[in-house]
């Protein structure tokens, strides 16, 4: 699929993807997982799994549950840790042509700094994306996402030390996506991410208990497509740099809604739990319908359906 996307168009180089269709982050490990089941050359480009500074072993299970329209996610970011991750992972991404994009996480706004900091210095990195669902540490616990001066505070620690383009994961938690959205862009991002799963929780009832040991946990899929669509639709409309579509895309016309909506790329996440090769075929089919509809540039649909509501109020 050849339908270049250019997510960082401020930022010197700049993020240019070869089509629309990333993965999503936490679904697809770190790429070199799904390196022998599909070409991994036919994707946009590829969003980690979320990195800490130190290593960190994540929750006890069960870690996910099947729901009528998706799944419950509550896997608590488990990863090596970004030195880990640098010296296993990096050196074969940079043997790649399709771009990597590392999700990053902290506690505290200096902690999201010292991991762009390395990782602006690390070949086969391509840029980085803020996981502002993580837990403000400074403030009692409240994610650093649902906060606009939160977050724009660790978008521009991690734009002082590195010239990486940045993206921001958007997440559901926040009351006011919105102004969540303009800070971050005020503060330097190149690109927003909408959205994180949102929340829910499910219930052992042979226990009598809350079915998981952190009671709550990211509900992901088709249930949150019409939710994440609608974020899109509102954050693409408010802000002037690309946005990233993500929330329960399961096909290739999914992923067609969110550019009517405005996304200028869309992430896979929970299809890939389904199909490994998700992506791709979604990658396929999207192009198969861009070309049907007499597309040659991504950008020409981008937004259609905020237009054309703007010329028929």
């Amino acid at each position: 699929m050849d339908y270049p996307v250019e997510l960082a168009p401020n930022r010197k180089g700049g993020l240019t993807l070869r089509n629309p269709v990333l993965t999503a982050s936490g679904t697809f490990g770190y790429g070199i997982e799904f390196a022998n089941l599909l070409d991994l050359e036919q994707l946009g480009g590829i969003v980690t799994k979320s990195v800490s500074w130190r290593p960190r072993a994540g929750n006890p299970p069960p870690r996910l549950i099947e729901t009528a329209a998706g799944v419950l996610n509550s896997v608590g970011l488990q990863n090596p840790g970004v030195r880990a991750v640098v010296r296993q992972k990096a050196p074969i991404w940079a043997r790649w042509r399709v771009p990597v994009i590392v999700s990053i996480f902290g506690e505290t706004i200096e902690e999201y700094a010292r991991l762009a900091a390395l990782l602006d210095r690390t070949p086969g990195v391509a840029g980085v994306e803020l996981n502002l669902s993580s837990p403000n540490a400074q403030r009692g616990g409240l994610q650093f996402g649902a906060d606009p001066e939160a977050a724009a505070g660790v978008t521009s620690a991690v734009r002082a030390v590195s010239d990486l383009p940045v993206l921001v994961k958007l997440s559901a938690a926040a009351p006011d996506p919105i102004a969540v959205a303009q800070a971050v862009v005020a503060a330097g991002a190149d690109a927003l991410t909408c959205t994180n799963a949102l929340v829910g929780m499910a219930i052992d009832t042979r226990h009598r208990r809350p079915s998981f040991a952190m009671e709550r946990a990211g509900l992901s899929g088709p249930a949150i497509k019409p939710v994440a669509l609608h974020w899109v639709y509102r954050v693409a409309q408010a802000v002037t740099v690309p946005v990233v579509g993500c929330g329960g895309i399961m096909t290739a016309q999914d992923a067609l809604e969110f550019l009517l909506a405005g996304a200028s790329a869309v992430q896979i996440g929970t299809a890939t739990f389904v199909d490994p090769r998700a992506s791709i075929k979604i990658a396929v089919g999207l192009e198969a319908l861009l070309a049907e509809a007499g597309v040659g540039d991504v950008q020409e649909i981008v937004g259609a359906a905020t237009h054309a509501h703007l010329d028929n109020p």
